[in-house]
């Protein structure tokens, strides 16, 4: 099956390109990816005339950086961007700033996470904010008293500020749904493919949701008796895991999340049941940009992207969202309906979305600059049969700048449990553990740690990470071989992170 031939006719029609990704989003919340409980028609349907890849990374499992290589086909550790709320600087191009400006109109809605998140920049026409939480990252100069599209839109409809001038998230999450920010983001986007449905454009819809906070006008669609809890709830972490998950885990079981406690099972089955509903949510008013492309006519000469920043661990070794390296948090669905596409097709080989940059420029007939860190993925998506290729993800962690569960900069709060076993020096050190990862195509999965935590697991074997295999003698020269690849990519990408020799 070839999706798309160069030179075809849709290439010289300069296709459109819808990038929609959600915040936090697991990959078992898709039918595709196993998940047919869950009420997601919308994702679902397009699943089924997409490109599917099961085994999509990001680059680092956090916000900020790993959106920043989303935009600019480079890895945190070469944009700038290595943790929450670093700025994206103005000198190092997004994608619409690698187009003909000529050819596209583009336009950038919803959440931004990568610096002067109100003002309209790299290379975007159209701007549409849904954010007040970031004003103080702001560069100098730039008014800090302005207030996102989405706050105007609750004023203009009689809503009040309940945080001084600003409406926190949690706020906004307790609207009625019509008023919500998934809703708003929906309108305004249909309201753009409307608008500019006669000329290319690039459009990109970012979802707050299903990010935390974990509640919403969803929350009572799944009853939480129903919800399944993941196969590796019952594995304990121990000693042969990194300090900093076992402090994770040990947070979120004394303090809880969004309101909620994580105590007993049936506190995490009421968590993932909101959680559903935030992902049911999403998929509704994803359904209603998708209907207005399709009502536009627009579908046969789209691009459309599917993605998240990051997963969500919600419950698998008892840990609550990202900054971890275990599948649940790094794995992402990706999605990628050619203009045109009628069948479905899956793609087993792991792939990162460092290549998503590369491959829409490609897509689009535009030329990919030489300092593109990714690959195009053309290739495969194009290919008659699955192509074996033998290519690693690598991923990164450069840190944090915010605590255990979201304290603030440099308060790392140590759980009761923990307090008399550790100090906050070490707890901070763990927090900043600069691990870098390697997955091959067989399975295998190192996360190689300066502070000497590494972890080594069988995915094919072990795909919940229950056994850290690292310390099994038989596993020496794969070991070596994969710090080898490790360090291979670190020189070809310019990663100067330091890495212990293997003791």
């Amino acid at each position: 099956m070839t999706l798309l031939l160069k030179g075809s006719t849709l290439n010289q029609s300069k296709p459109n390109l819808l990038f929609i990704y959600t915040d936090e989003q697991a990959i078992n919340t898709l039918a595709a990816y196993g998940n047919d409980q869950i009420n997601m028609p919308n994702l679902n349907k397009l699943a089924k005339v997409s490109t599917v890849f099961s085994k999509a990374y990001v680059t680092q499992p956090v916000c900020t950086p790993s959106r920043s290589t989303l935009l600019t086909g480079l890895y945190p550790h070469t944009n700038g961007c290595t943790k929450n709320n670093v700025p994206l600087k103005p000198d190092t191009p997004c994608l619409p700033e690698m187009l003909n400006k000529d050819e596209y109109i583009t336009a950038h809605y919803g959440k931004w996470h990568l610096g002067d998140e109100l003002y309209k920049q790299h290379g975007f026409d159209h701007w549409v904010s849904i954010e007040d939480n970031y004003n103080e990252f702001f560069s100098d100069g730039l008014d800090k008293n302005v207030t996102s599209s989405y706050h105007q839109f609750l004023i203009q409809n009689g809503f009040t500020p309940n945080n001084g001038d600003r409406f926190s998230r949690g706020e906004a999450s307790r609207l009625p749904e019509k008023f919500g920010k998934p809703a708003f983001l929906a309108k305004e986007s249909s309201i753009f493919i409307k608008e500019h449905q006669a000329s290319p454009f690039v459009l990109y819809v970012n979802f707050l949701e299903p990010h935390m906070p974990f509640f919403g006008p969803r929350d009572n669609q799944y009853d939480p008796k129903d919800m399944p809890l993941p196969t590796n709830f019952d594995n304990k972490l121990d000693d042969s895991n990194p300090l900093k998950t076992n402090i994770f885990a040990a947070a979120y079981e004394e303090g809880g999340h969004s309101g909620l406690p994580l105590k007993s099972k049936e506190d995490w089955q009421k968590m993932i049941s909101n959680y559903w509903g935030l992902n049911s949510l999403i998929d509704t008013h994803i359904g209603s940009i998708l209907d207005t492309l399709e009502e536009c006519h627009l579908t046969d000469n789209t691009i459309i992207v599917f993605t998240s920043d990051h997963g969500d661990m919600m419950g698998s070794h008892k840990l609550l969202a990202k900054c971890v390296m275990f599948e649940e948090a790094v794995r992402v669905p990706l999605l990628i309906k050619m203009p045109g596409q009628t069948i479905g097709k899956r793609i087993e080989n792991p792939v990162s979305q460092i290549d998503i940059v590369p491959t829409l420029l490609e897509l689009m007939n535009q030329p990919i600059p030489p300092y593109i860190q990714g690959e195009s993925l053309c290739k495969t998506i194009n290919a008659e049969h699955q192509i074996d290729e033998n290519k690693n993800v690598y991923i990164e962690w450069n840190g944090s700048n915010s605590g255990i569960i979201g304290e603030g900069e440099g308060n790392f709060k140590i759980p009761s449990l923990w307090k008399n076993k550790i100090t906050e020096k070490e707890v901070s050190s763990a927090v900043q553990d600069l691990v870098r990862t390697v997955i091959t195509p067989d399975g295998w999965k190192l996360n190689y740690s300066p502070l000497g935590e590494h972890e080594l697991y069988n995915l094919s074997e072990d795909p919940g990470e229950c056994i850290n295999v690292f310390t099994v003698k038989e596993n020496r020269s794969l070991i070596e071989k994969l710090i080898g690849e490790i360090l291979c990519w670190q020189k070809r990408v310019n990663d100067t992170t330091e890495l212990p020799s293997l003791v």
